[in-house]
């Protein structure tokens, strides 16, 4: 029988194929799923090196979702068919590996270095989005594409406290910025936690986290908060 992903209800079976969508949009590089103790994360490449050379930063998505308590997995997969059963969904036969899913973000350790606001986020997304198009010159190479995207998105911002623009993208690309209101909230307003741990920062949306590997984060300037503070 082909392996399945047992989910928590059709909802998330649902959630589940919008994540891979969204990832197979940006590249043909999977996503990766992690099932333990019923839940289920979903990690995706937003940004990441092609080669030893190549200086875009590893910039990843993530989403936790609910699934089946006996569900035990760790796989890339590019692919995901929906099944008779709508909490299931058929895995492909054979996985993938590429180079990104080796640099996993620690699980602990993380510590508060302040907050961003999600309009400033969604601003940076639409103002690099708008330049890699100027830049892209009608007959462009796959190779000039991929090098003004890495020099674009893998700049520091000021308005992101010097994290990489491409945070901004991965949320953009995954849908992690509300365009509407949530939960009675102003979802424009929403403050997106900023926390450290070792070489990674992590932006904490409601909708998902977006994981940045950069230098070692001892010696580096404070993340500057915005806004009203909110409780952990």
């Amino acid at each position: 029988m082909q392996p399945r992903l047992v989910l928590a209800d059709p909802d998330t079976a649902r959630d589940v194929l919008t994540f891979l969508g969204r990832a197979n949009q940006i590249s043909d590089e999977g996503i990766r799923l992690q099932a333990s103790g019923g839940v289920l994360a979903m990690t995706a490449a937003a940004l990441a090196p092609q080669g030893l050379f190549d200086q875009t930063p590893t910039i990843l998505a993530m989403r936790i979702v609910h699934a089946d308590p006996e569900l035990e997995c760790d796989i890339v997969v590019d692919e995901l068919a929906p099944d008779d059963d709508e909490r299931m969904l058929r895995l492909p036969e054979t996985g993938r590996s590429p180079a990104w899913a080796g640099i996993a973000p620690p699980r602990g350790g993380w510590t508060r270095a302040g907050e961003l606001d999600a309009a400033t986020v969604a601003n940076r997304a639409q103002w690099g989005i708008s330049a890699v198009a100027r830049g892209a010159t009608p007959g462009a190479g796959e190779e000039a594409v991929r090098s003004l995207r890495a020099a674009i998105w893998g700049e520091p911002e000021e308005d992101l406290h010097n994290l990489p623009r491409g945070v901004a993208f991965a949320a953009h690309a995954f849908g992690f910025i509300a365009s509407t209101p949530d939960a009675g909230s102003d979802s424009g307003t929403e403050q997106v936690p900023v926390t450290v741990s070792g070489r990674w920062t992590r932006l904490g949306f409601r909708r998902g986290h977006v994981l940045s590997r950069g230098p070692v984060a001892s010696g580096l300037t404070a993340v500057r908060t915005t806004g009203a503070q909110t409780g952990d």
